[in-house]
Order: structure tokens, then sequence, then C-alpha cells
């Protein structure tokens, strides 16, 4: 496995700026895996052995290193060096392991990757798109490196999340409760001095952006009876609820209407002619 950083442009302070402690505090949690299996599933359907896979927004490497668990090659990339260097730091205790080669690249400078081939799919978990900008130029250069047939799997916020409406309303904090509502979106704090500007954005609009060079399979929430992760006290406080709320979530994430109110959707897409 090899690393290559480039410069990022601009740089990524507040994804740096938690780098050291975003396993502890979601990775490793049981909602992080929790929300973090029910993706696994949706990739696993979609990628396979012997193809070759681009994720971007790759944060400290986990779901790369499942593909090239299951035979997948992969090139991964995030803005972030200190992202990028937890997840070499991670892959170099692998072996065995299908290729992975990881970037620091932000996802608006993919028009830089010139692969020998178009990739056989693409990737983008926990929200990496919702911290773009503009999604029309990074949908036309996932076109221009997913071959016709590869399938995109795009883990993005939902729009309304039934359980952060009420977690921040019994705090009475109506402002966060409808954080998601907002147009132009909300200037996120991932740490002390670092900040990302965050926009939610509905299934509909994603789906304009993506047409007319990707063809929408399915999607399905994730969140809607697991909490999001700053509730992280709930696993611990109500061992029994969580571990049913776990079960049933894949149940409800796949009804039409209730999927809607799930912290993520989970958007799986075909690359078309």
């Amino acid at each position: 496995m090899s690393i290559l950083v480039e410069r990022s442009t601009p740089p990524a302070p507040a994804f740096d700026a938690i780098a050291g402690f975003y396993d502890d505090a979601f990775s490793d949690s049981p909602i992080g895996r929790a929300q973090r299996c029910a993706v696994w599933r949706e990739m696993d359907r979609e990628f396979h052995e012997g193809q070759s896979i681009l994720e971007i927004n790759c944060g400290t490497g986990i779901d790369a290193l499942h593909l090239a668990s299951r035979g997948v090659r992969v090139d991964a990339f995030d803005s972030a060096p200190g992202m990028i260097a937890r997840a070499q730091q991670r892959a170099d205790k692998y072996s065995g392991l299908a290729p992975v080669r990881f970037r620091c690249l932000p996802i608006e400078e993919s028009d830089k990757l010139t692969p020998d081939k178009p990739y056989d799919g693409v990737l983008s978990n926990f929200s990496g798109l919702n911290c773009v900008a503009e999604l029309q130029s990074v949908v036309w250069n996932l076109a221009r490196l997913v071959r016709p047939g590869g399938h995109a799997v795009l883990c993005v916020f939902g729009t309304f999340c039934l359980w952060e409406v009420l977690w921040y309303l019994r705090k009475g904090d109506a402002p966060k409760a409808l954080r998601r509502t907002r147009r132009g979106g909300v200037d996120a704090v991932l740490a002390p001095g670092a900040a990302v500007k965050v926009r939610y954005r509905s299934v509909g609009s994603i789906l304009r952006a993506f047409s007319p060079y990707f063809r929408l399979k399915r999607f399905r929430g994730v969140g809607v009876a697991v909490p999001p992760s700053y509730a992280g006290s709930i696993p611990g406080k109500f061992p029994r609820l969580f571990r049913l709320a776990v079960a049933i979530d894949p149940v409800l994430g796949g009804c039409a209407g209730i999927r809607s109110l799930a912290d993520h959707m989970v958007l799986t897409f075909e690359r078309v002619e």
C-alpha cells in the first residue's frame, strides 16, 4: 500500500483538527459501528472482488480497507493530510489485502485524477459530499472516472432527521433541531476554531445533479431508529433498546416515507451512457 500527498487547495484544517480522535469519537463507538455496517451492506451489494473502486473523502481508511479485505482494489483520497496519515497507519497493520492507494486531494480537484482505465465504481461515505459547495463539476468528473454500468454508492445527510429534531427540542435548542432545513447550509464546528460549511440537500436535488450521467437504482435511510453520533450516551444507558434499534433500522430504512426521517441517506446510482 502506498501514500501520495498532494497540496490541498484550500487546506482542510477542520478535518485535520479531528483526525486524531475521529475514530474514538465515531468509528469505534456503538453508534458509529452500527451506521457504518449499514452502509457496508449497500457497498457489498455493488462492489465485488477484482473490481477497482474510487473512494472520495475516505477519512481514516476504514471503508477502503473493508473493500480491500474483500478483494476490491481501492484508490482512496481525502482533503485532510491528517486523515490520510491515519489511514496509512491503519493500512500498515494489514497484509494480504487487495491493493489500496491513499492520496491527499480534495473532491473538488478530482479532475486531476487520470487512471489508466475507468473505475468500476465510486464510494462516498458519511456526508463528504455535503461539504462540497457545488456538485455539478464533481458529478462531471465522476462520470468521466466511472465506466458505464459502474456504480456509485453515496452516503449523505438526510434533510429531516427525526432523532435530531427530538434531541435538540428536548434541550430547548430549536435552531439546531431545524438546522437541516436552512438554505445555504450551516457552519458545523468540529473542534474549537475548526468549522466547515455543511449543506443539506434533498434526494431530488441530488438526482438532478447526477442526471443525465447516473441513474438512481435505490436509496435507503441509515439512522432512523439508531440515533446520530452525538447521542453517544444512549447505547450505554439503554443497551437493550439500542440493540433493538440496530435490529429494526435496516427495515425502517427501506420503507418509503419512513426512510426520509433518517440521519443519513445511502443512494446507489448506476453510470449510464
